[in-house]
């Protein structure tokens, strides 16, 4: 899965792998924390637009996916006799959120939910890649190859869901924007070993 597939702009710094590898139990707290705000932000769509049936169709499974992906992080930190601790503050979530439409036009709103997610999933599966290539731990590699084909599908259906309800030229327009704002973001908030975003 390459950065130009995913749309994003700017490629996770090379050094993030390894300092991610030195702090491999941080990393899979904040990972489990990741997996279980995906499942509850794909809940939150369900709930807050259930007149949209193909929305809550193609949702539903997702969060079944994404808490089955919860439970699969929370066995690898018990693997390793670590605890699943308290969440952090995620910074780049944060910022993101900032740049995002929230009141006035509804659709507006709407189509940022769908691209936030998209945007999360993009960079999630790229730094899944790099796990899955670099990590020493063999188990680790796989269990994080098999999480990038599941994260790229999930990139591909907020921006299928998108288009769905949308006018394409109006996604695609957004879109370029948050890649640029995501890219703007990241560059900017240093090298995280202990965070996935």
């Amino acid at each position: 899965m390459s950065l130009t597939t995913l749309g994003l702009e700017l490629p996770t710094d090379p050094r993030w792998v390894n300092i991610a590898e030195m702090q491999i139990g941080e990393i899979l707290i904040d990972h489990a924390y990741c997996e279980q705000k995906a499942a509850s932000s794909c809940i939150s769509l369900i709930v807050y637009y259930p007149e949209k049936v193909k929305l809550v169709e193609v949702l539903t499974p997702i969060v079944a996916e994404e808490w089955g992906h919860f439970q699969r992080v929370l066995r690898e930190l018990s693997k390793r006799n670590i605890p699943l601790g308290h969440q952090r503050k995620d910074e780049y979530v944060k910022r993101l959120r900032e740049v995002l439409y929230t009141k006035g036009d509804n659709n507006r709103a709407f189509l940022d939910k769908l691209l936030f997610c998209a945007l999360i999933e993009a960079r999630s599966c790229e730094r899944f890649k790099l796990l899955s290539q670099q990590l020493a731990d063999e188990g680790l590699r796989k269990f994080y190859h098999e999480l990038m084909i599941s994260e790229a599908g999930h990139y591909r259906t907020f921006i299928e869901l998108a288009e769905e309800y949308m006018p394409h030229e109006q996604v695609r327009t957004r879109w370029k924007e948050l890649l640029a704002a995501e890219a703007g973001i990241l560059s900017t908030l240093g090298v995280r070993g202990d965070r996935m975003h």
